[in-house]
Formats: structure tokens, C-alpha cells, sequence
């Protein structure tokens, strides 16, 4: 049995023809598989102002699930800081560890809105970003650039209706600290003024930060000890200098939220079926859902394979989500459990998160049954 552990991360995706309710019915029936079928922990992003997608609150949504589990770890893969502060993200998982304590994980991203951003070692150091293919296989192919997307309309819109007018997020590092300072009782503001907590100080909570580059995220997670989870499914050609950044800029925790050595784990997109006909079939509205999004037009309902097939699809379409697809990993139990071993391999490891959208739910739960079934046996 693989000693490395396996995590869903759910974004609650609406499918063609489909609604919100039945997104988050199937998410918490998901759950109740996963349970099954052996899986660690069952993530859930945040996303805003997407139509495919249902999953705009972790903390509501694991509230909604953690009633219908018993065992599995629950979590957001990743509260979005850049538009809440400290105490608000303190508070919500604070409730939920009380209701269901050592099951909760609280994951911290850094977007949302942004902030002022604190240079980080890293930021200037060897850029390990593709096209190239590690030793034992894993493509690193060539970035996306995120700046064309965060500078759309669209996304400033999301950031005008999340935050407070003419309110400025805390710089990252700082919310961190914050956040770690409430959760052991030890927060004093300027004055010398205490802040608790209740409930949320002494939460059994697990702490990761999700970062997509050897930036401030991997600095802000080494230098405290943290877990840190790196995003092979968003931004694959950052990967490794995401990990190396952690590694590097770790410090061994002298706190309960923290770790002695570097924790890593890594996503990836899957698709599994019982033949690689199957799962590419099962794969097809992957590229025009993914363009959707790098194209600022918000994540639309996910197709079926026909609507898929139907979309215009253009050089420029291809060249803007070909890293995307080009990283997926489709196929039958096997070749996908093989692809994720080269992964582990070449990231270093811990742990690796596996994400799936199909448009039809039985697919997309008998898609994580496979995978447990082979991965359960190596």
C-alpha cells in the first residue's frame, strides 16, 4: 500500500444543464465516497463569480459536508486572505473545529484582492520554469501569464464587491502571523490590548498555505514551519521552483500548527476510467472550461463531451490553455496512478492532491474509486 497519501480537492462544479444545489449535493455525496474509498483529507477551493463553479465559501460548505462524514479530514484548499482579515478566518474555522474537532484543515492562500506585497527570497532566485521535462518524465511546460488575467475588468470587479471601499489588505505575511498569534492566545494589538479567540485559540486546526511560485507564499510557509501545498494543476510550470522556495526558506516549527521537517504536497488534475478511451471521452470539455477562466470570462458550466466538441476552437485557444491540458493526467487507474508517481518523484512529496471534473457526477466518483483502488495497491 503507498505510504503517500491522497486528497481531493473539490471546486463544486455546476455541469451544462445542471444548478448550484445540485453541484453542492453531489460535493457532499463525494465526500461520503471519498470517505469510502480511503482518502486522507477533501479539500475545497474559493472562487467568485463563476458560473461553473459553486464553491464561493470552504467554511460553509464543510459545515454542509463534515455532518454527512465522520473520519475524513475537511479543509479549504485555500481561504482566500487578500479580501478577509485574520480574526474573520480565526473565527470560521474556530467553529468548525468545536463542532468537529481534528478533522478541520485551514488552508491560506494569498489571493483575493491582493494587498501590499512583501519581496521574498526567491522571488530573484533560479527560475526552474519550463518547457523542459524533469529526469523521471514530468513536463514542465511553458507558464501562463497571470498579469493579463488579475488586470481584467472581471477580476477588478471581484475585487471591488469582496472588499470594503477603499479598503487595503494586510501585507500577507503579517495576516499569518496573526492568524498564528490567535490561535495560540498570545495576539496583543499596539497598545498592549489582548485579543481571544472563542472559539478558534487552541483549535486542533491543521494549517497549510497554497502558493503557486518560489515567492512569498513559499517564504511565508517555510520560515513559520508550516505544511505547504503547491499547485501542479494551476501553474505547472512552477512547480518545482514553488517547492524549492519552501525548502529552502524553512525553519522547523516550535509550535503546535507547524512541522519539524518540510510537508509538502502537490496537485494535479485527473481523469480516470476504466480505458483510456473512456477517460479522454470523459475529459473532453476540459479545454474549453479552462479557457473560460485564463480568457477572464469566469468558469462556465461544465460541458459534455458533444458541447465540447462543438466549441470554436482556435491556435490561440490551444497556445492559451496548452499548458493546462498538456499536464492533465487522463487514463485508465494505472497510467494516471504511474503519471502521479513521477510527480511525487520529482516534486519531493508528501502528499498529492488529485482534482477531476466530468460533467456527469457518476463519472467523476467512479473516476476517484479507480485511482483509490490502484493507488491502495502499489
Amino acid at each position: 500500500m503507498s505510504t503517500v497519501p491522497l486528497t481531493i480537492l473539490d471546486l463544486v462544479p455546476v455541469s451544462a444543464g445542471s444548478s448550484a444545489a445540485e453541484a453542492l449535493r453531489n460535493s457532499i455525496d463525494l465526500a461520503r465516497r471519498a470517505e469510502e474509498f480511503g482518502y486522507q483529507r477533501y479539500w475545497f477551493a474559493e472562487h467568485h463569480l463563476n458560473p461553473g463553479v459553486a464553491g464561493t465559501s470552504p467554511a460553509v460548505v464543510i459545515a454542509l459536508v463534515a455532518g454527512h462524514t465522520s473520519t475524513i479530514r475537511l479543509g479549504a484548499g485555500a481561504v482566500q486572505l487578500g479580501h478577509r482579515t485574520a480574526l474573520s478566518t480565526v473565527e470560521e474555522f474556530g467553529l468548525l473545529d468545536a463542532l468537529y474537532p481534528g478533522r478541520i484543515d485551514l488552508g491560506l492562500g494569498r489571493s483575493g484582492g491582493g494587498g501590499k506585497r512583501t519581496p521574498a527570497p526567491g522571488d530573484e532566485g533560479p527560475n526552474r520554469r519550463g518547457p523542459f521535462t524533469t529526469d523521471n518524465g514530468l513536463l514542465i511546460p511553458t507558464g501562463f501569464d497571470f498579469t493579463t488575467l488579475l488586470g481584467s475588468p472581471r477580476f477588478a470587479l471581484i475585487k471591488e464587491l469582496l472588499q470594503q471601499p477603499h479598503a487595503e489588505s494586510e501585507d500577507y505575511g503579517e495576516q499569518i502571523d496573526t492568524i498564528l498569534a490567535l490561535l495560540r492566545g498570545t495576539y496583543r494589538n499596539a497598545d498592549g490590548v489582548e485579543g481571544h479567540v472563542i472559539p478558534g485559540e487552541g483549535a486542533a486546526l491543521q494549517l497549510w498555505i497554497l502558493g503557486s511560485s518560489g515567492g512569498e507564499s513559499a517564504s511565508v510557509a517555510g520560515r513559520n514551519g508550516l505544511r505547504f501545498a503547491a499547485n501542479y494543476h494551476v501553474s505547472p510550470s512552477t512547480v518545482l521552483e514553488a517547492v524549492e522556495g519552501y525548502r529552502a526558506a524553512f525553519k522547523a516549527a516550535e509550535h503546535a500548527e507547524g512541522v519539524a521537517e518540510p510537508h509538502v504536497s502537490v496537485s494535479a488534475d485527473v481523469v480516470v476510467a476504466p480505458t483510456e478511451e473512456k477517460a479522454r471521452e470523459l475529459a473532453h470539455g476540459y479545454g474549453p472550461w479552462v479557457r473560460s477562466i485564463r480568457t477572464a470570462e469566469g468558469a462556465i458550466a461544465y460541458p459534455t463531451p458533444e458541447q465540447a466538441r462543438a466549441y470554436p476552437w482556435s491556435e490561440a485557444d490551444q497556445a492559451l490553455v496548452g499548458d493546462r491540458l498538456e499536464t492533465r493526467f487522463v487514463g485508465t487507474a494505472k497510467a494516471v496512478a504511474d503519471q502521479l508517481e513521477i510527480l511525487r518523484e520529482a516534486t519531493g512529496a508528501d502528499e498529492l492532491i488529485v482534482t477531476t471534473i466530468t460533467h456527469e457526477h457518476a463519472d467523476r466518483v467512479r473516476s476517484f474509486e479507480l485511482l483509490a483502488e490502484e493507488w491502495a495497491g502499489r
